[in-house]
Order: C-alpha cells, then structure tokens, then sequence
C-alpha cells in the first residue's frame, strides 16, 4: 500500500472533501490518499504574501507526514510553493501540480498553453516556468477572470470561459493545454472531448506523479539526488538551533 498526503496549503478545509472524492477515482487500488489543509491562514494564494506565508506550514506538514509514514506528499497549488525546500529537508517524494503538468505536457506535444484564474498569478508562474526551463515550450498564459473560489460557483460559466480560452491557445500553436489552478479540478474532460487535444487536470497530474516516483524509488532506487541542489541542510545545525519542526 502507498500512502499519499494530499496538502492544499490554505487555512480552510473547503476543498478537501471535494477534491479527496474526486481523486479517489483516479488513485491507484493500491495508494491510500489522505487530503488535508490548516486551521488558520489565507483562504487562497493569489497574492505573493499569502504564499510566502504558507511555505513554513507546508514544510512543517510535511515532515509530519515523514514521521508518520507516508510514501509522498502533494504540494496542492499550482505556484509549486516551497517544492525545492521540501525535497531539501524531507526524505519522502514530493511533488507539486505545475511541475507534474508540465511534465506529462512535455511528452504529450510539442508545446503547451496555460489556462488560470486572474492575470495576477501568471508572473509567478512565468518564474516558475523559466526555472524549469520551459519557456521555449510555453505558447502562452490566458485567464478566464475568475478567482480561485468563483470557479465552481457556477460550473456552466467557469466551463465556457475555459472553451473560449482554450479554443484562443489552440489556434495559437498549443497542442496541449494546462489548467493552472487546483481548483480547476473536474473541468478537463468535457473541454478535451471539445477539442480532441490532451487538456491536463494538475490534481490528477500530480497524484499520478507521485504514485509513479513512489514506485521507481521502490524498484530502482530513484529519488532526488542529494547532490547540490537537494542537499540537505546539517542535522547538527537543525539542532543547534533548535530547528525541530525540520528534522
């Protein structure tokens, strides 16, 4: 059995039950997924600051998975917020929903579009990807104006917004396209049978992620190289400095 935490870094509990019945269909039989959030903080991360302030909590969350023993742990918001921290600091697989959507992107076309809530979020993403060294691959960011909690409001108008959204990237070179929210989840299958083109739902890319690195760890020792960018920090540091929540 695989166990699998599933973190949306926001200090409500909103979405878990939701987005825990929705990727239960797409769990392998064999991963048991658990899906959490925090007591306090930030409702959503569309600002800088909320982000940066749920980084601590995410790392926190994390290496009480470790302890516990979970296999992985989901970053759930598509910034990938504090991805590279916790692979430094955890001994368990880690993934996160940008990373994983572009990943399967990669190797589903030549060159994908991503599809968000609010012209806010895309220059955060652009970082990302420009670290990931994806943006020859990127056709474009487009938004459908809608924050993160309006995006099930009404389904029928969250689902045109993204037709017309999709339909714009399409005709501009993008052979597959990225919904770029967590919350966007149960939107794909519909607009893909639209346009007959690959349409990645990040939740189900990341699961899928992590269920896969779990299973090479298991049979070929893959995991995340220690070597400099993963290194990790000094145990005798950690505790010199009473740095408990990261040991």
């Amino acid at each position: 059995m695989v166990n699998i935490l599933f973190i949306n870094p926001v200090g409500t509990s909103i979405f878990d039950k939701p987005m825990k019945d929705y990727l239960d269909l797409y769990r392998d039989s064999t991963t048991n997924l658990d899906v959490t959030s925090f007591n306090r903080g930030p409702h959503h991360l569309e600002y800088y600051s909320y982000d940066a302030l749920m980084i601590p909590h995410i790392l926190k969350e994390i290496k009480n998975a470790e302890k516990k023993g979970y296999d992985a742990a989901i970053i759930g918001c598509f910034y990938d917020p504090g991805l590279r921290e916790a692979r430094e600091v955890s001994n368990i697989v880690v993934t996160a929903p940008l990373e994983s959507s572009t990943s399967l992107a990669l190797s589903l076309g030549d060159r994908f579009s991503i599809i968000v809530g609010r012209k806010k979020w895309i220059p955060l993403m652009m970082s990302r990807i420009k670290e990931y060294g994806l943006k020859d691959r990127l056709v474009s960011f487009k938004d459908i104006e809608m924050g993160v909690h309006d995006l099930h409001k009404d389904e029928s108008e969250t689902e045109k917004r993204l037709i017309n959204s999709i339909e714009e990237s399409v005709k501009e070179g993008a052979e597959v396209v990225i919904l770029g929210c967590t919350v966007f989840f149960g939107f794909y299958r519909e607009v893909q049978q639209k346009f007959g083109i690959p349409v990645i739902d990040p939740i189900v890319a990341s699961l899928k992620h992590a269920e896969l690195y779990v299973r090479l760890r298991e049979l070929c020792g893959w995991s995340h190289s220690r070597k400099y960018s993963y290194e990790a920090p000094p145990v005798s540091e950690l505790q010199k400095w009473d740095l408990r929540e990261l040991l």
